[in-house]
């Protein structure tokens, strides 16, 4: 595998295909090939991949695919239902792609929750419309992702990293700090710093709070400025992503300093994942990912030890 010599040692650079394709607006890119994407991604330089909704489910089809570009595969969303489902359930419902992960030499699996949302088609309605967990029912939902990520350990040998994102549970500083004040240490943080933004509040404070939980990162921006219309205009999470709120690091508001410093100095080991929901015809992949890796890379030499 090809290295980055900004990084320190143990910490890799990866991208998420989302700049390719998109998982839920399946016309944004849905002319784009995977073949495409991968070319892409190992022709820039970047050293894994998250899973998209292009790739093959099967480890025996993915691993050559991958290997021909020289690409590991980082991990993968899974929409998981424990704000309001069973544990039992759950483990059901994660097979298949937990053991996907583990047979492709993963060591974190995203959590993302769907359950909790309004009716129909949640990232359809205004933001403000979100549906929002009681504060009782916090514990009772951390008692039950402590336990799914200690079995999601020793079943599938996997770190759990929960997401926390706009438009569900743990959307706000103070929603995603209720909740790992309560979870076990079992339980790791994704931290992605565009859904900080996009919440409201500055990233540096999930590090200051939760840095030794963080076990996955994603590097995403936002435009500050039609991230003001989306919310002035009360726009649903799709029509902002079709706006382009989103984009890679660089080309939007977020400073990318402290997570630099974080990666840095503060003895993070594992994956930064660049990652930008936004639509391909407006932003051409190959050059957002391009600048996004030379952004990164100025972030990394000015918080060299």
């Amino acid at each position: 595998m090809n290295s980055i010599d900004f990084l320190p040692a143990g910490v890799r650079l990866a991208v998420s295909p989302l700049s390719w394709a998109n998982d839920v607006l399946e016309d944004l890119g849905a002319d784009i090939s995977l073949e495409s994407c991968l070319a892409d991604a190992a022709g820039v330089g970047y050293q894994g991949v998250e899973l998209g909704r292009k790739f093959p489910r099967e480890a025996s089809v993915l691993r050559p695919l991958l290997k021909g570009h020289d690409l590991a595969l980082v991990s993968g969303w899974h929409s998981g239902e424990l704000a309001e489902g069973s544990i039992h359930d759950e483990m059901s419902a994660v097979a298949g792609h937990a053991s996907l992960l583990r047979a492709m030499d993963c060591n974190v699996m995203v959590y993302g929750e769907v359950a909790m949302m309004a009716p129909g088609a949640p990232l359809n309605i205004p933001m403000s419309e979100r549906v929002i967990m009681p504060q009782e029912d916090v514990a009772a939902y951390a008692s039950r992702l402590t336990e799914f990520s200690r079995r999601i350990a020793g079943e599938y040998g996997l770190q759990l990293a929960y997401h926390h994102h706009l438009m569900v549970v743990a959307e706000t500083f103070d929603e995603v700090s209720r909740l790992f004040d309560k979870t076990g240490p079992e339980v790791g943080l994704l931290l992605d710093t565009g859904h900080c933004a996009a919440g409201g509040f500055d990233y540096g404070r999930l590090i200051d709070r939760f840095g030794d939980r963080i076990v996955h990162i994603h590097l995403k921006d936002v435009r500050g400025a039609v991230m003001d219309v989306v919310r002035e205009l009360d726009l649903s999470f799709n029509a902002g992503v079709r706006a382009g709120m989103f984009t890679v690091p660089g080309d939007g508001m977020v400073d990318f300093a402290q997570v630099g410093a974080f990666v840095r100095n503060g003895g993070y080991q594992g994956w930064l994942v660049v990652e930008a929901e936004q639509d391909p015809a407006n932003a051409p992949p190959k050059a957002a990912v391009t600048q996004a890796m030379a952004h990164l890379s100025t972030v990394f030499a000015n918080h060299s030890m």
